[in-house]
């Protein structure tokens, strides 16, 4: 009895309490769809259709592997944060991860960001809903050359301004495996949010540009501790991730991106 009861209670859908997961949220992802050749240069344009309304952390951004010419070397992440620890519940982040090997979070330069909890990944940064960003890894013009430093940027395309979060020193000579995502730390039964996600593009070496004509679906699964209330939706601008309703796009669909 005991046994079947464990059975019924692991297909049932977790749509309410705290995501289970390791790091208490719960994930979707859209992972490009791109040819496997060294990259120089990532973006992709991010807007916050429907922001949260509880105190709860809200992660958005863009990832990156680094690479050389036979290994992956580690991996940073870009994105806006809705951070109650923030002046405004508003944050950027531009941190990752050396590789396993080494282990510890990757060092880098001191952001021109001040930071309200003194963290050298996270730092205050006063976005605003419904306005489009693009988010960017690109080397830095300023780092020497034994170092393999990579610059994460912010730019709000209505005003232009471009913001440096700050660089990253890597072990990659190069970009791979770029993927988009959407982090809610918030139990799954809260109020809901949105984000878009638009013009993604990469360069190669040889500075050709890359548009993924498709993104391929992934929801952290109910095992590894998600909520299974979350979904994509393709609009005629871009592909919004939403949490907090039901589900409408199954795992792994390929999704054609808008004017590519």
């Amino acid at each position: 009895m005991w046994r079947r009861m464990r059975q019924a209670s692991g297909l049932r859908e977790r749509t309410v309490g705290q995501p289970t997961s390791a790091n208490g949220a719960s994930s979707l992802h859209l992972a490009w769809e791109i040819p496997q050749v060294p990259l120089i240069e990532v973006s992709a344009v991010l807007e916050i259709l429907q922001p949260p309304v509880v105190r709860r952390l809200f992660f958005w951004a863009l990832q990156v592997s680094f690479a050389t010419d036979r290994s992956l070397r580690g991996g940073a992440h870009i994105g806006l944060q809705w951070n109650p620890r923030f002046p405004g519940l508003t944050a950027a982040n531009w941190g990752g991860y050396a590789p396993a090997e080494i282990g510890g979070l990757l060092k880098g330069s001191t952001s021109p960001l001040p930071s309200a909890r003194n963290d050298p990944n996270t730092r205050d940064f006063d976005w605003q809903p419904g306005r489009r960003y693009r988010l960017r890894v690109a080397p830095s013009p300023e780092a020497s050359a034994e170092v393999h430093a990579w610059r994460g940027t912010i730019t709000d395309l209505e005003s232009g301004r471009e913001t440096v979060v700050r660089d990253l020193h890597t072990e990659g000579a190069f970009l791979a495996a770029p993927v988009v995502w959407t982090e809610a730390f918030a139990r799954c039964e809260q109020p809901g949010v949105a984000a878009r996600w638009s013009d993604l593009r990469a360069v190669d070496g040889g500075g050709a540009v890359i548009r993924p004509a498709r993104v391929r679906v992934n929801y952290q699964s109910r095992e590894a501790g998600g909520c299974d209330n979350s979904t994509v939706i393709p609009d005629e601008l871009g592909i919004v991730q939403v949490t907090g309703v039901e589900r409408q796009m199954p795992q792994g669909a390929l999704l054609p991106i808008p004017g590519v």
